[in-house]
C-alpha cells in the first residue's frame, strides 16, 4: 500500500502528533516505573487515549517496576500474550492476569 503524497504542512502536522504520542507514551512508561501508577488505570484508559492503544504491552510490562526485557517477554509468554499485541488488542482475559499479575487482585 502505497502512502499518499503529503503537502509539507501535512507532514509537519503528522510528525507533531507522532511526536506527541511518542512523548504521552514515555510519560506513561515513566510513571509505571516510578510507580506512580498502576498498570490497570493505563488499560482502562485505551479506549479514550490512542497513544495508549496503540502502545505495544511488551513496552508496557518493561516499563513496571524491577521487569527488564526478558523478564517481560518471560511474563508475556506466561500469560499467552503474544509479543506484538498493542494494548488495544487485548483481551478481557488477557487484561484480569495483566492486572492480577502486578497488582495481586
Amino acid at each position: 500500500m502505497a502512502v499518499p503524497p503529503l503537502t509539507p504542512e501535512q507532514r509537519a502536522e503528522a510528525l507533531a502528533k507522532a511526536a506527541a504520542a511518542r512523548r504521552e507514551r514515555a510519560a506513561i512508561r515513566l510513571r509505571l516505573k516510578t510507580s506512580g501508577g498502576s498498570i490497570r488505570e493505563v488499560i482502562e484508559d485505551r479506549r479514550g487515549n490512542e497513544a495508549v492503544a496503540k502502545m505495544r504491552v511488551l513496552a508496557l510490562v518493561e516499563s513496571m517496576p524491577g521487569i527488564g526485557r526478558v523478564k517481560a517477554e518471560r511474563i508475556m509468554d506466561e500469560l499467552g500474550i503474544a509479543r506484538s499485541r498493542r494494548v488495544r488488542g487485548l483481551g478481557q482475559h488477557q487484561v484480569t492476569a495483566l492486572v492480577a499479575r502486578f497488582e495481586g487482585s
